[in-house]
């Protein structure tokens, strides 16, 4: 029975993995800079999940994956990890990770319409329904009306909501090449080329951007290392691990579903370790999100 609900289970770890990462990088990430976190945080992970397929596989690296494996999983680990951890790590700083975390619930609707363009995968009224739903919840969030002028303005840095919808395209698009490019291969070693090519990838950005001495204060920093560790175990090491053994075992859209309680669990800790105060209508908003979230891929 186990085996049977494999896919779900690791999909619900996952989702508890992404809520300690998520608070873990959002401290880190605020007293060290987002660019910095991101590229420290791959290298533990590497580290981790090497010495794993070591010992699991006998392979310190996935050298036993085919080209077009490589090919893709590259190009996945390029979207997800370097564009949308980009920008979403900066929205962790700019507006927190529970708000962060709750637009990238819009993954699943995105990652719906892109299999309906690229593979043709079909929507049903319910899913569609969903899509409104999930964007409905988002918006009660995101959005206020101004009392004085009746106007509906964003209750947010609107750098930062955007910031996060870019993440949540770059993970959707990152879901939608691991499949094409992970098939049947080992998920954990699937994750190690997705960190080799993110690696390389943050390395190009901070060679450019001339942030090498951020990295480098960030790395001394004591405080942020540690939370920089515990998002990187939980992160890209368990999480993305468990991820794509999920959709390996499970349908993207079940997957993405039960991933998607993320800004549900979020929110006690956002009280209790951050000390935010949560209004009901954030609260109603999450509620609602996953609900359409959950329509969404109901056959």
């Amino acid at each position: 029975m186990f085996h049977s609900y494999l896919g779900e289970i690791a999909a619900l770890v996952t989702a508890i993995c992404w809520t300690i990462t998520a608070v873990a990088f959002e401290s880190a990430g605020k007293r060290v800079g987002s660019i910095s976190v991101n590229l420290i945080r791959l290298v533990m992970a590497l580290f981790l999940i090497s010495i794993f397929n070591l010992f699991t596989r006998g392979l310190l690296l996935p050298m036993d994956a085919s080209s077009s494996t490589w090919f893709w999983l590259f190009i996945s680990g390029t979207i997800g990890f370097v564009i949308g951890d980009l920008f979403l790590f900066q929205a962790f700083v700019l507006i927190g990770s529970r708000l962060s975390m709750l637009i990238m619930s819009a993954v699943p609707p995105i990652t719906a319409i892109t299999g309906f363009i690229m593979m043709g995968e079909r929507i049903s009224w319910l899913g569609i329904t969903g899509m409104v739903l999930t964007v409905s919840g988002i918006a009660l969030v995101i959005l206020t009306r101004n009392p004085d002028s009746d106007m509906v303005g964003f209750s947010y840095p609107v750098k930062g909501i955007i910031y996060a919808f870019i993440g949540a395209l770059g993970q959707a698009f990152g879901l939608v090449f691991s499949k094409f490019g992970m098939g049947s291969y080992n998920p954990f070693a699937a994750t190690q080329i997705r960190i080799i090519a993110a690696i390389i990838g943050f390395t190009l950005v901070i060679t450019i951007t001339k942030k090498w001495r951020s990295v480098y204060l960030a790395m001394i920093d004591t405080e942020a290392l540690k939370y920089i560790s515990v998002g990187s175990l939980f992160g890209p090491f368990i999480g993305v691990s468990l991820g794509l053994l999920a959709v390996q075992h499970a349908p993207t859209g079940i997957v993405s579903t039960i991933t998607s309680i993320t800004p549900i669990l979020i929110i006690p800790m956002s009280i209790f370790i951050f000390k935010e105060k949560v209004f009901l209508r954030e609260i109603i908003g999450a509620i609602i999100t996953l609900g359409g979230v959950s329509l969404l891929f109901i056959k």
